[in-house]
This record gives C-alpha cells, structure tokens and sequence, in this order.
C-alpha cells in the first residue's frame, strides 16, 4: 500500500509525515508512506492525505501552480482520502479568507469566527481559536473505531466550515457555539484539528485511515 501526503508547499507537512509513518510503522504488511509535490504520484498512490496550514489564498494558489489541484480532485473521486485543516477547508466552494474560491467539492463555504465572542461565563473568546477541545461525533464511521466521544484534539483556526449539506458533517466542537469540525462522504473524511498534533487519539484516527477501506455509508 502507498500512501500519498500532498506537499504543495504549505502546512505542517513534516510532523504530518512522521505521525503517519510512526503508525504505519506499528501495523503489519508493506505501506510505504511517501511526501510529495508530484501529481503523477498522487493518482498512483491508494491513500491520500491532503494537509495545510497557512492562509487559504496561499494555498490555494500554490496547489494550482503545482498542477496538483487535478490530483488532488481525482483522488477524492476514487480512493480513500483525509484533509486536515486547511487541506479540509480547500474541499468547500468558498472561503471569506481573501475571498478565495475552493475546489468545490462540498457544498458550503468557510467562515470566519466573529469578533465578539464570549463563553457561557462571560470569558472574551481570541480568534484564533487555538488549542484542546472536545469533539462530539454526530454519525458513527470507522475512524471513530476505538475512539471516545467528546475526545480532545488540537485546533488552530480563524474560519470554520459551513457545509450546505448537514449530512456531510461527522463531527462538532464549540467556540462558543457549535461548528462543524469533522466532515465526510463516501471515500472521504475531512478534519478542522492537527490530527498530528492531537496526541495518541489523533494517532488512532491516523491508524483508522490506513486500515480503512474508504466504504462509508450511513
């Protein structure tokens, strides 16, 4: 098995690559796990998974220049696939930051968190929205296999999605109301939080993705 981790120049792409290969690692049978920016090997890999962290028009950018966008579509057509962060944001129509078009292929968009937000005890909220906080699974789906519900992950964040379609959204936390944070369809699986810097249960849904068939169906 060969599993593809999409370098187009923007995101945390080396602890990313350590996360996944430390898991690969613990499992039987052969899986490479290679970092690359060439689209050739993306459309040969069986797995993809789709990074990124920086400003959405960057990224954006960098993918198209790479010729890596084509790739990156036909991958989330035909094999298993896991966005991260700004590498899930990509996958909507639309971004308020810098008015960027994604790839469209959730419907929705990506919103900015407002200015004036509060906690239930009056506590002023920062945006960026960053560090540990819960998430709720709304659907069951194998990456949740031998994960709690309301488990801790990482965030770093100021935009958030808002899907058209609530069917897609597997997954929510709070700042202070609740967003979307966990999206997916089909082959697909998609997560606002650095499963890679979300300690051991984000290395169980690392180890759910390379044993997952991509079949989803709720």
């Amino acid at each position: 098995m060969k599993i593809a981790i999409i370098d187009y120049g923007m995101g945390n792409l080396h602890s990313v690559l350590k996360s996944v290969q430390y898991v690969a690692q613990s499992l039987q049978g052969k899986i490479e796990v290679i970092l690359t920016p060439h689209p050739d090997e993306v459309l040969s890999a069986d797995k993809v998974i789709f990074p990124g962290q920086g400003a959405m028009p960057d990224c954006m950018k960098s993918l198209q220049q790479s010729g890596l966008d084509d790739a990156v579509l036909d991958a989330l057509r035909n094999k298993p696939f896991f966005g991260i962060c700004v590498g899930a944001q990509l996958l909507f129509e639309y971004s308020e930051e810098g008015n960027t078009q994604g790839l469209g292929f959730f419907s929705g968009s990506v919103k900015r968190f407002g200015q004036n937000l509060h906690d239930n005890d009056g506590t002023k909220l920062k945006v960026p929205h960053m560090g540990w906080n819960t998430v709720r699974q709304t659907n069951t789906h194998p990456l949740f296999n031998n994960l709690a519900d309301n488990s801790y992950f990482y965030f770093v964040h100021s935009y958030y999605f808002a899907p058209n379609d609530s069917e897609i959204v597997l997954g929510e936390s709070e700042y202070p109301s609740p967003f979307a944070c966990i999206v997916g369809r089909d082959n697909v699986f998609a997560t606002q939080f650095h499963t890679e810097k979300s300690g051991d249960n984000g290395l169980i849904l690392l180890k759910n993705f390379i044993e997952w068939d991509g079949g989803f169906k709720k």
